[in-house]
C-alpha cells in the first residue's frame, strides 16, 4: 500500500517506510488514499488474532507477508476486547486489559512489532507525547529492547499518578520528561524535532503516537471485534461513542466503517476541550488553550488527527452524517460515572465522558457501544472522589505504586529537548 503525505501530496511511501518517518514533510500525516474490499461477514466468523491479521495484511499490501503480519498480531495482541452489557441497549468495549490497562497497548504493542521490520536492526530513538495512556503502553511496548531508545514528553502535573507511575518508574531504555506545560506544548515540542532533519537522521527518530500508522492500523481491529461481539440481528444499528482526545481512535473507528464494517454512525465525544465539535458546527477551526479535566487524557485542544478524518471526508467513503460530535462538561463527566456505578458497572471518567455522549445520541432501535479506554484504577482518586467508596488497584498498578519516579523536568521549549536528546547519542 502506498500513503500519502497530506500536506505534501508527492511525498508518497510505503508502510515501512511510514513507520520508520512517523511524520513526513511538514509535519504532514501519512494516510492511504484507496481502501480495500473486505468480506466483512467472513471476517467477523473469526477469531481475533486471525481477522486481525487478515485486516493488517489487506491494508498493508505484500510488502509483509501474511505470515508475518500474523505473527506479528500474535505477538502483540495477546489479551482481550470484551463487549461488557451495561444496559439492554448499551455495553462498554473494554480496550484495558492489556499490560498497561489501557486501549493505547493494542496500537503501541502493534507499533513495536512492525518497527522491528521497518529497522532491520537499525538503532532508533523514539519521541513522543502522552497526555496519559500513550506513555505507558509504549514504554512497555519496547522496554529493554535492543536497539531502541524511547523519550516520552508528557505535561508536569496533568496527568493521574498512577498513569505517571506506570512509565516514569522503568529507566534503562526509556528517558521520561515531564514538560512545563500542557499535553499540547508536549505534542508541538515533537513535531518541532521532526522538523529538524539533521537531529532526525543523527538519532534515527521516529514517533509512536497516533500519528504513527502502524498504530491507527492496529486500532482498526478492535472495532471488527466489537461487532464480532454484537447479536446478528442488532449489527445494522450499532451506534459507537468514542471518548476523543487527539482523534486517533475515532480515526480508526471511522476507517473500519469505509472498509465496510457496518456502523450506522460515529460519536466523537470531547470534553470541555471542545475544538472539534464547535469546528463542526460552525466551521472554524479556534482552539482554544487546553482545560485540565478529570478525563485528563482528552485534555487535547489540538487534536493532531483531525486532518485524517478529513481525509477521509474528502475521499468520500465517510459522509457528514456519518460522525456526530458532542461536548460533555465536567458536572456530566461525574454524573454519568455515578450512573454507570448504579448499573453496577464500575467506570472512569473517560468512559463517562463517552457513555453520557452516547445516552444523548441514542434513538430507538439503535444499539450503544462506548469504549472503555482505560481500567478505572487508573484514575483511583477521581472514581474514589466522584463514588464515595474506595476501589482497589490491579497487580500492574499496586506493583509499581510505590515505585521512585525517574522523570525530569524540562521547560516547554525546543533547545531544552534536544539537549536532552543529544545525551542519548552516547548511550
Amino acid at each position: 500500500m502506498q500513503l500519502t503525505n497530506l500536506k505534501v501530496s508527492n511525498e508518497q511511501v510505503n508502510f515501512l517506510q511510514a513507520v520508520r518517518q512517523g511524520l513526513g514533510q511538514q509535519q504532514g500525516l501519512f494516510f492511504p488514499t484507496h481502501w480495500p474490499k473486505l468480506d466483512i461477514n467472513g471476517l467477523l466468523a473469526m477469531p481475533l488474532v486471525e481477522r486481525s491479521s487478515a485486516i493488517l495484511h489487506a491494508l498493508i499490501g505484500d510488502e509483509l507477508t501474511a505470515a508475518e503480519i500474523k505473527q506479528m498480531v500474535t505477538m502483540a495482541f495477546t489479551f482481550i476486547a470484551p463487549l461488557v452489557p451495561v444496559s439492554d441497549d448499551i455495553s462498554c468495549l473494554e480496550l484495558f486489559h492489556g499490560p498497561t490497562l489501557a486501549f493505547k497497548d493494542f496500537g503501541a504493542r502493534f507499533m513495536a512489532q512492525a518497527l522491528v521490520k521497518a529497522q532491520s536492526g537499525k538503532k532508533t530513538t523514539i519521541v513522543t507525547a502522552t497526555s496519559g495512556d500513550t506513555g505507558a503502553a509504549v514504554a512497555h511496548a519496547f522496554y529493554k529492547q535492543p536497539g531502541v531508545q524511547v523519550v516520552i514528553l508528557f505535561p508536569k502535573g496533568k496527568i493521574s499518578p498512577l498513569q505517571e507511575k506506570l512509565f516514569t518508574t522503568l529507566g534503562e531504555n526509556i528517558t521520561t520528561l515531564a514538560v512545563e506545560g500542557d499535553f499540547d506544548q508536549c505534542q508541538a515540542l515533537v513535531k518541532q524535532v521532526f522538523d529538524h532533519k539533521a537531529l532526525v537522521e543523527k538519532l534515527s527518530i521516529t514517533s509512536a503516537n497516533s500519528i504513527n500508522i502502524s498504530r491507527l492500523f492496529a486500532q482498526i481491529c478492535y472495532y471488527f471485534e466489537a461487532m464480532a461481539q454484537v447479536p446478528v440481528a442488532k449489527r445494522e444499528q450499532v451506534v459507537i461513542a468514542v471518548p476523543s482526545g487527539n482523534f486517533g481512535n475515532l480515526t480508526a473507528g471511522l476507517i473500519a466503517k469505509a472498509l465496510g464494517l457496518p456502523i450506522k454512525r460515529m460519536v466523537a465525544a470531547t470534553n470541555a476541550n471542545d475544538t472539534v465539535p464547535r469546528y463542526w458546527r460552525s466551521g472554524q477551526w479556534l482552539a482554544k488553550p487546553t482545560v485540565a479535566t478529570l478525563s485528563n487524557a482528552m485534555d487535547v485542544a489540538a487534536p493532531n488527527n483531525w486532518p485524517r478524518v478529513e481525509a477521509l471526508l474528502t475521499q468520500g467513503v465517510i459522509a457528514r452524517s456519518d460522525i456526530e460530535t458532542m461536548k460533555v462538561d465536567e458536572d456530566d463527566t461525574v454524573l454519568s460515572v455515578r450512573q454507570l456505578s448504579q448499573l453496577g458497572y464500575l467506570s472512569e471518567p473517560h468512559a463517562g465522558v463517552a457513555y453520557k455522549a452516547l445516552k444523548r445520541s441514542l434513538q430507538p432501535g439503535e444499539y450503544g457501544i462506548f469504549l472503555g479506554t482505560a481500567h478505572p484504577a487508573k484514575f483511583k482518586e477521581q472514581v474514589e472522589n466522584i463514588l464515595g467508596t474506595l476501589i482497589g488497584l490491579p497487580e500492574t498498578l499496586a506493583r509499581c505504586a510505590s515505585e521512585q519516579g525517574l522523570s525530569k523536568d524540562i521547560p516547554a521549549n525546543f533547545f531544552a529537548l534536544e539537549q536532552e536528546l543529544l545525551k542519548l547519542e552516547q548511550v
